[in-house]
């Protein structure tokens, strides 16, 4: 069974608060699509941990990081993913009014399957969780019990502790809306979460 469960949970939470294509996209979901927006990315990316647990416990992620091909292939997805949804902001930035008084206004509403598939296409285009599920997973689970089981709800902890902060990072940023609805707050916050997104999906692309 799982061991050191404080110190799982620690470092899965420190490694959910690290700036990155994840942060960006539930900043991105958030301003743009609103709570139910970054709500069902934040389900896509769980989805996506639990994928990248079970396939590191089948060890298939073995197989595809010692595979250049596949993980090039993954990769440049993952990248092209990333930066569709940047240019799609900046896009959104052009389109938005000189005015806004409105606290809600300029959010749009996001389909709930295009939002959790962003979230799982994205969290699915990063080499670097299955990684993390290779190396770092093994670490805290004992080879007294059932590996793969252990491996599993692991990862299904990993996958809570993600959507914990993800919940708690997209509610600050919720609850900030009238700051953030302010047009030159908006915009820059846009521009800002665009051009991230835009230069993470490149970076991902190109192996960076």
């Amino acid at each position: 069974m799982p061991t050191h469960l404080p110190l799982f949970i620690g470092t899965t939470w420190l490694l959910a608060m690290l700036p990155g294509a994840g942060q960006a996209l539930m900043l991105r979901q958030t301003l743009h699509g609103g709570p139910r927006a970054a709500w069902a990315s934040i389900a896509g990316t769980c989805t996506g941990l639990l994928v990248w647990t079970v396939a590191a416990a089948a060890g298939l992620s073995a197989v595809l990081l010692a595979n250049p091909h596949a993980y090039q292939a993954l990769r440049v997805a993952g990248g092209v993913v990333l930066a569709v949804l940047g240019l799609s902001t900046l896009r959104s930035v052009r389109r938005r009014p000189a005015s806004d008084p409105s606290p809600s206004a300029g959010v749009r509403t996001t389909g709930y399957w295009g939002a959790y598939t962003a979230g799982l296409a994205t969290n699915l285009g990063n080499p670097k969780a299955g990684v993390f599920a290779i190396s770092l997973l093994p670490q805290f689970v004992t080879h007294d019990g059932p590996v793969f089981a252990s491996s599993v709800a692991l990862g299904a902890l990993w996958a809570l502790v993600t959507a914990a902060w993800y919940v708690v990072f997209t509610w600050t940023v919720n609850r900030g809306r009238t700051l953030v609805s302010k047009p030159a707050v908006h915009r820059g916050l846009q521009l800002l979460t665009g051009g991230t997104l835009l230069c993470l999906g490149a970076a991902v692309a190109l192996g960076g």
